[in-house]
């Protein structure tokens, strides 16, 4: 991916000055504190893609992630993993932007790549499905960039941080995200690669945080945090691959955990 294509070339430059002087990431490099979950099983999209949305459950343990999955599976039989090509769903025209093509697929890439990365310690992947197979299936159901003259403009305003800070909160979004901040949503599907049994799904909404500290994990994760999500707030792209790492390494992990249980 160019940078050129998502990073204006000032900040780009201001991005890498800051990774120099605090330690912290530059944008969409793994900065998965700097989005947030907005969830509620009334605003999943209905693309048809799901086939149980009805099931879907907040997981205060596993990220806030809507999900739901059958009993009785014996995970570990699982050792193989098939991503499937994923699919794309174009939101409402007041709320979706017109998305270069180019834009498109190396967000698709970058996607692909992060799965493959967080799964490859894991399980081998295949690209065809069979026994001990799991397919996965991923569709974004929303992808809405940033507007970075809204946030520039915002910036720009004296001490207008004070009041951005808390718009999150005060429309429902939240808390550090502004209504110019982009928008990210995955529906995600688990089959049997053997049978085509659906034995889970999952759905997630993630809004970037223009303002995001986390006190209790200590000072300067806190100041990296709130750097990281500040420089991520004036390019267009940033926070959707900070929302696909996020992802990535939560199915890693909890698939991880699964394999590990016994089956209940």
């Amino acid at each position: 991916m160019k940078p050129s294509k998502f990073t204006p070339p000032a900040l780009l430059c201001l991005a890498l000055a800051v990774s120099l002087i605090s330690g912290c990431a530059a944008p969409g490099s793994g900065n998965a504190g700097i989005t947030a979950s907005d969830n509620n099983v009334a605003k999943v999209s209905n693309v048809g893609f799901l086939t149980e949305p009805g099931k879907l459950k907040v997981q205060p343990n596993n990220g806030g992630f809507l999900c739901w999955r059958q009993a009785g599976i014996d995970w570990k039989r699982y050792d193989k993993i098939l991503i499937e090509r994923i699919q794309v769903y174009v939101t409402p025209a007041n709320e979706q932007s017109p998305i270069d093509p180019t834009d498109l697929k190396a967000l698709l890439d970058y996607f692909h790549s992060a799965l493959v990365k967080n799964l490859t310690p894991e399980v081998q992947l295949v690209s065809t499905p069979g026994p001990g197979v799991l397919r996965v299936r991923l569709a974004l159901t929303s992808l809405v960039p940033t507007n970075t003259l809204a946030s520039m403009a915002g910036t720009a305003v004296p001490y207008g941080f004070v009041a951005e800070m808390g718009s999150g909160a005060a429309t429902g979004r939240p808390v550090g995200s502004t209504p110019y901040l982009g928008k990210t949503g995955l529906e995600a599907q688990f089959r049997d690669g053997a049978t085509g049994a659906v034995l889970a799904e999952c759905a997630d909404t993630q809004i970037g945080l223009k303002y995001a500290a986390d006190l209790n994990k200590g000072a300067t994760t806190a100041a990296e945090a709130w750097m990281n999500g500040y420089v991520s707030s004036f390019t267009s792209w940033s926070y959707a691959q900070d929302a696909f790492n996020k992802w990535s390494s939560a199915f890693a992990r909890r698939f991880a955990e699964l394999r590990a249980q016994s089956p209940q």
